[in-house]
């Protein structure tokens, strides 16, 4: 599966959290990474036991946690398994709905997070601001 990098993270809202959460920044998208490698292991195997209750909590962190990123697409796939899965509790139903919404979690978040933590990297090529001192090629 493949995605246009533009669309899954809103670079504004990636900038804005990066800036607010200042030096603290790469650590805490080190700990998005081992969340959300946990939380997508857990709806995964909450899917595969048919457990609708194990895919509440995975789902609603790993929401909360992209969006904190600007990665909208992503987290509105794990709004979408949590209120799926949610449902099922609440009417006593199987969880097979949010089969559909599971099957494109992993891709989405591994494409994902390569393109947060490409841009975190200090050895990401920026694109020079001219000014004093500068030339232009």
């Amino acid at each position: 599966m493949s995605f246009e990098g533009s669309t899954l993270v809103d670079w504004s809202a990636y900038a804005k959290s990066r800036s607010e959460l200042g030096a603290g920044f790469v650590r805490i998208l080190g700990y998005f990474r081992e969340d959300g490698v946990k939380s997508v292991a857990a709806i995964e195997a909450a899917m595969r036991s048919h457990s609708a209750a194990g895919m509440v909590i995975p789902a609603h962190t790993l929401k909360g946690e992209a969006r904190q990123f600007g990665a909208g697409p992503l987290g509105d796939l794990a709004e979408a398994i949590e209120m799926s899965a949610r449902d099922a509790v609440e009417l006593h139903d199987s969880c097979d709905d949010a089969l559909v919404h599971v099957a494109k979690l992993r891709p989405l978040f591994d494409e994902t997070l390569q393109l947060l933590e490409r841009e975190a990297s200090p050895l990401v090529a920026r694109k020079p601001v001219m000014g004093f001192g500068r030339r232009s090629d």
